[in-house]
């Protein structure tokens, strides 16, 4: 059975740092694009981060950039997403994906993991 098994969520206060893993099991995501996406209360979910199978290429949404880095562990089978500079509005539901053609389809998802951020 393959999973995406998000962890690292919290409560942290405006200008905090948290780091979000994701584990795969099941079958190897070596060749598979990684990422991560979000959703807020009564919005739509939407990209955050993508990178890409060898983690040469990352891609980023504009209201992450510079803020968030996402990385992967291929021999471990993991996509982590470090975030500084917590904002209230990246208050969220993250979820991880997996890709094998490109984020706009991801095949895989996790059952996401919650993050608070106060003012």
């Amino acid at each position: 059975q393959v999973q995406l098994v998000e962890s690292g969520g919290g409560l942290v206060q405006a200008g905090g740092s948290l780091r979000l893993s994701c584990a795969a099991s099941g079958r190897s995501f070596m060749s598979y694009e990684r990422g991560w996406f979000r959703q807020a209360p009564g919005k739509e979910r939407e990209f955050v981060a993508s990178i890409s199978w060898g983690g040469a290429y990352t891609d980023y949404a504009d209201s992450v950039k510079g803020r968030f880095t996402i990385s992967r562990d291929n021999a471990k089978n993991t996509v982590s997403l470090q975030m500084n500079s917590l904002k209230p509005e990246d208050t969220a539901v993250y979820y991880c994906a997996a890709a094998i053609t490109n984020m706009d389809k991801p095949d895989y998802w996790g059952q996401g993991t919650q993050v608070t951020v106060s003012s």
